[in-house]
């Protein structure tokens, strides 16, 4: 990088970041959730301690995409696999990446065993309300009336069942020290993320137990939509039922600094 690239510089590509393509469809965020991550992992300066789970999803390839240690889970079964990590492991900061049918469907008694146990382990959950990597299928977090690839009429909850909103259902257990639900659908929701991630990595630093950030995510190649609508499909369909905000915050949270 040249002297006056350098004094012009705005946005470089985090360390923790390798330097490449991804195969997640355009305009899906998931890459706006990795960079944060990324960035959190480069500030806090633990990139060399960091081990991260990858699941079964869309998200499957993740460990190509980040510049440190990774590892892969069975399907669902990421927060077991942390745990096991992180126990033998103390001095590592061990995350998990899931999607909703890894972590809501298939995983949901490992989630929820983990965070009644209280491990300290961090769980970015991403929430795009279908099965991405299959096809969109309906899924736990599938709106009711929402159409999918295997519910064409539209997610019928007396057929189906209703959604599971899984960051009030954690932050109900004991063990849950911090779980919050934010957005990836415009800048501000975006810088609101980023915060709550590093809150959730802070939390294990200081050894406060079980924290997870659920985000709302776009999946246009499923939805059927072009990329900004999707974005807009996000704030007018999925924040109305999944609320954004601190569903669970530990007091000792409130007094780390960072």
């Amino acid at each position: 990088m040249s002297l006056l690239e350098k004094e012009t510089a705005v946005y470089e590509r985090p360390k923790s970041l390798v330097d490449g393509l991804t195969h997640y469809c355009p305009g899906c965020t998931h890459g706006v959730a990795h960079r944060l991550v990324a960035e959190v992992i480069d500030e806090m300066g633990v990139r060399e301690t960091t081990i991260g789970v990858a699941p079964v999803g869309c998200a499957v390839f993740a460990y190509n995409y980040f510049d440190f240690d990774f590892v892969e889970a069975a399907h669902g079964r990421a927060p077991a696999m942390a745990t096991g990590i992180k126990r033998v492991l103390p001095d590592r900061m061990v995350w998990t990446y899931q999607g909703d049918g890894d972590l809501a469907s298939i995983g949901t008694a490992e989630i929820v065993a983990a965070a009644a146990r209280g491990e300290n382990i961090t769980v970015i959950f991403i929430n795009n309300a279908n099965y991405g990597m299959t096809g969109g299928q309906m899924a736990p977090t599938t709106l009711p009336g929402q159409v999918t690839s295997s519910s064409p009429s539209g997610r019928d909850v007396e057929m189906a069942g209703y959604p599971i909103r899984v960051s009030e259902m954690l932050s109900k257990l004991e063990g849950a020290s911090y779980v919050v639900r934010r957005s990836l659908h415009d800048p501000k929701n975006i810088r609101q993320a980023k915060k709550a991630i590093r809150t959730a990595f802070e939390v294990q630093r200081n050894g406060l137990g079980f924290a997870m950030v659920e985000l709302l995510s776009s999946c246009p190649t499923n939805w059927g939509m072009k990329p900004v609508d999707a974005l807009r499909w996000i704030e007018t369909n999925m924040v109305p039922f999944y609320p954004l905000g601190d569903y669970k915050v530990n007091p000792m949270v409130n007094e780390m600094k960072f």
